[in-house]
């Protein structure tokens, strides 16, 4: 079985956890309030900077020449591209300010720095993998179980659940596959905790929208 595979069946409670909540249930039928989902679109916007530069520390860290531009390319993408489809988003939620960071947001964000600077890049590798493969399988599923018809959070369904953001998945997986092959025992073991911790932190990120979760 490989490393990815393992992986996963350590997080699917989490994951099936994930696809129960408020949040995801609402958006699916398009009946998230509005002020939730603008607090999820800001504090996504500060957090996508925070992941790029992860994805960029990861690339200048990588063992091989492939490894290094494919996150190099990851990071580009975040930084820009999805950036971009956020400012779109504030246009068509109504959000004219950048909210500050919030307490999941910030957990979340220097988790994956540190770990991309200062742990194995293997464990780097697989700190950031949640935010491809867990935001993928979500997309799928919520693009699966749509309401059709009015939902206003139909544009951002559609970017998940897209291709192009799936061959980005699939490669991210199998970059952390043949890394997770050359590694040691141990070194697998820490990659297996940081994709949990990720993964933990993804649900913590979606539950602080829906209760507008902010410092005391």
């Amino acid at each position: 079985m490989k490393w990815s595979e393992q992986a996963w069946l350590s997080i699917e409670p989490i994951y099936e956890s994930i696809l129960q909540m408020p949040f995801i249930q609402e958006l699916i039928d398009g009946t998230l309030p509005l002020e939730k989902f603008q607090y999820y679109l800001m504090q996504d916007s500060i957090y996508l900077e925070h992941f790029g530069r992860s994805l960029a520390i990861v690339g200048a860290r990588a063992q091989n020449i492939p490894d290094m531009l494919a996150f190099f390319r990851f990071a580009e993408t975040t930084i820009i591209v999805e950036n971009a489809l956020h400012e779109s988003y504030f246009k068509d939620f109504a959000i004219v300010d950048k909210d500050t960071i919030q307490p999941a947001c910030h957990h979340y964000a220097h988790f994956l720095r540190s770990t991309a600077a200062l742990e194995a890049v293997e464990v780097g590798m697989a700190a950031v993998l949640p935010c491809f493969w867990i935001y993928k399988a979500v997309g799928d599923y919520i693009y699966q179980h749509q309401q059709t018809g009015n939902n206003p959070y139909q544009k951002w369904i559609d970017t998940y659940a897209g291709e192009e953001f799936g061959i980005a998945v699939r490669s991210a997986i199998s970059i952390c596959d043949a890394n997770a092959a050359q590694a040691t025992t141990v070194t697998q073991a820490q990659m297996t905790e940081a994709f949990i911790a990720s993964s933990k932190l993804e649900y913590d990120f979606w539950e602080a929208a829906y209760i507008n979760r902010r410092w005391k």
